[in-house]
């Protein structure tokens, strides 16, 4: 199979979608694999790495994209990259749908067929492909939420550790899943004040268990999210609805009952965000201030630590990679029921409830698709 990796283009992303490593992978096994120039220098791949690995170097975007049967990209393609994509191809990425209309229709007007990382699911219920990049976002959300809270970025000037008779700065993280728990993992370990917010009993008895008490475990309800919004120097949107787009759960009303400065980190914001008065930003400008309270919604976090982020990601798409290369994405799809609901559109279909419901459009089930 033709397989092209090309360079990121959204803003400040560095990360690649495939390394040496899994270039070596594939062209092992027959396929040929065409990677962008300088695609992963960011992430500390050369161009020769590339090429030692087996793959061909193209210079020229236009054939790269019109020459490939699968391309393999980190975010979800950006307008002009959307343009090149055409029936018959697959493409396998990050994509979020369900809080991006436009990229939806574009997507099916194209033609192609598009598998996301993040609806990958796995025997224990998890999301395999999402994790890696949410233990990277949550542990970063904190590290950047602790920088805001300086002052000289518009924050109310706490140290979240404290010092000697000065009390910690409190943290308080919504959702206990992936991304909560290692914000409030980073959060605890410069010794702040950790109290998480989740809904499920039984992941709060884990956390409460894991950490032995050291973080809070309060059940989610509107009465606590009035006490976090009261209390907090800074609060963590780590919620998750597979495929689906956040629940706003901190309304711009609520914003007035915050301490001045204080600090809302969303790491929600590919799907929406999960404050109402978020809105998504870039690495060149992380935040902005609504009523006082700095907001940090970098839509792609882990972009930043790209050598680790890259790593982590592709060597759990790697197994996924060689399924699609190997077998086509029918035959992959039809062989892994954890692997099908990946699909998210097929032919001008959508094949993901959730983001048919998100815009009204009609559902085709994968099912029918891979039988």
């Amino acid at each position: 199979m033709k397989v092209a990796v090309p360079k990121e283009i959204k803003n400040h992303e560095y990360r690649v979608a495939l390394t040496p490593t899994g270039v070596r992978e594939l062209t092992g096994r027959g396929h040929q694999v065409s990677v962008q120039a300088a695609a992963g220098e960011g992430a500390g791949f050369t161009d020769a790495d590339y090429q030692a690995a087996g793959a061909h170097v193209e210079a020229d975007v236009k054939a790269l994209w019109q020459g490939a049967e699968l391309i393999l990209k980190v975010k979800e393609p950006q307008a002009e990259e959307v343009a090149r994509l055409s029936s018959g191809q697959t493409l396998f990425t990050y994509l979020h749908l369900a809080a991006e209309e436009k990229l939806t229709l574009g997507l099916l007007e194209s033609g192609a067929t598009c598998i996301a990382y993040e609806t990958v699911t796995d025997s224990r219920g998890g999301l395999p492909l999402l994790a890696p990049m949410s233990t990277v976002a949550g542990r970063m959300a904190v590290q950047a939420g602790a920088h805001s809270l300086e002052k000289a970025q518009g924050g109310a000037g706490v140290l979240l550790p404290g010092v000697p008779g000065v009390s910690p700065g409190k943290v308080t993280v919504i959702g206990g899943g992936v991304v909560g728990e290692n914000a409030a993992r980073m959060a605890l370990g410069l010794g702040a004040d950790v109290t998480i917010l989740d809904k499920s009993i039984a992941r709060l008895e884990v956390l409460d268990d894991r950490y032995q008490g050291r973080i809070k475990t309060v059940y989610s309800t509107a009465d606590a999210l009035d006490d976090a919004v009261r209390d907090s120097d800074m609060i963590v949107g780590a919620v998750l609805i597979p495929g689906a787009a956040a629940p706003k759960l901190i309304t711009r009303k609520m914003l007035a009952d915050m301490q001045p400065g204080s600090v809302l980190v969303d790491v929600a914001i590919d799907q929406g965000g999960c404050f109402e008065t978020s809105k998504p930003t870039t690495h060149a400008e992380p935040t902005y201030i609504v009523d006082g309270i700095v907001h940090y919604c970098v839509a792609n976090m882990p972009g930043a630590v790209a050598r680790t982020s890259t790593l982590g990601l592709t060597n759990a798409t790697l197994p996924f990679v060689i399924a699609l290369a190997d077998k086509g994405w029918q035959k992959a799809l039809a062989d892994d029921a954890h692997f099908l609901p990946g699909l998210n559109v097929h032919d001008g279909r959508v094949t993901y409830q959730a983001v048919a419901d998100a815009f009204g459009l009609e559902y085709t089930d994968p099912v029918s698709l891979v039988g």
